[in-house]
């Protein structure tokens, strides 16, 4: 049974494939044992966030502000108290982002990514929750500010999301004990470097997910992604570090509760 670490169930673009609740449906089908619907802009979407992973079993939500969206007034007016207060009051809550930095789009000036970033490196290391980091074209600033607020000190969280950076932060991130998730653009016929960069990920610190309602894997690419997709991924994973799919599933379930702890708490399958 599969885990989807990284999915946005209430986004926009997700639902001409369905409602939350037809999405977590047919995941369930499709052998996905549960899922984190991940926090853009708190402001807007935690309290959807939180209700959809309280009616669902197996469901939980990060909170946290998205690089995009680190300029909008309502997040910046958002304390790190106030989130960690709302973080430990949510038994749902499970993880703290998507956070970092994005340069390649640049949607909010590079001083106000780092400041909201800096804050929920902040709020992660308060809570004992995941941060889950999203980086893009800013792997040496995003490395920079991990050292300098601390998160490189082998007891705060670390989760680099949907991989697709160069060999160089994928090291960095395995020698500081960080774990590495991979989306479908890993099952891509010319993802040859990003294949090459899963391969030395430890079995022991390797994720999962579809980033869905983006970057569907093969075969569905081009299509709107969805977390029942998610084995597609999990099976490439498998054959690139030679084991079954079935211990795949295995390795990435296991690191899946072993990150997010606090989601052992609702979950109600079995280890």
């Amino acid at each position: 049974m599969w885990i989807d670490s990284h999915c946005h169930l209430n986004h926009e673009r997700g639902k001409d494939n369905g409602t939350p609740e037809e999405l977590i449906g047919r995941a369930k089908e499709a052998g996905v044992d549960g899922m984190v619907s991940i926090c853009c802009e708190m402001a807007k979407e935690i309290d959807e966030l939180v209700s959809i992973a309280n009616n669902n079993e197996n469901v939980w939500c990060s909170i946290g502000t998205h690089p995009h969206d680190a300029a909008a007034e309502a997040e910046k007016q958002i304390t790190a108290d106030e989130i960690i207060k709302r973080a430990m009051a949510e038994e749902k809550i499970v993880g703290i982002g998507e956070c970092g930095l994005d340069y390649f789009y640049d949607y909010a000036p590079k001083n106000e990514q780092a400041d909201m970033f800096r804050k929920q490196i902040h709020v992660g290391k308060e809570t004992g929750l995941p941060i889950i980091i999203h980086t893009r074209d800013a792997e040496e600033d995003t490395m920079q500010i991990l050292r300098e607020e601390g998160a490189c000190d082998g007891k705060t969280k670390v989760l680099m999301h949907c991989f697709s950076s160069n060999e160089t932060l994928a090291r960095q991130s395995i020698d500081e004990g960080f774990y590495v998730s991979f989306s479908g653009i890993v099952t891509f016929k010319k993802a040859t470097e990003l294949q090459d960069i899963a391969k030395l990920v430890p079995l022991d610190k390797i994720l999962v997910e579809t980033d869905a309602p983006f970057l569907a894997p093969t075969p569905y690419r081009g299509k709107t992604n969805e977390p029942a997709f998610v084995k597609h991924t999990g099976q490439c994973l498998a054959d690139l570090h030679n084991v079954t799919e079935k211990e795949m599933a295995q390795y990435t379930k296991d690191n899946f509760f072993t990150l997010f702890d606090k989601a052992k708490k609702t979950y109600t399958g079995a280890y």
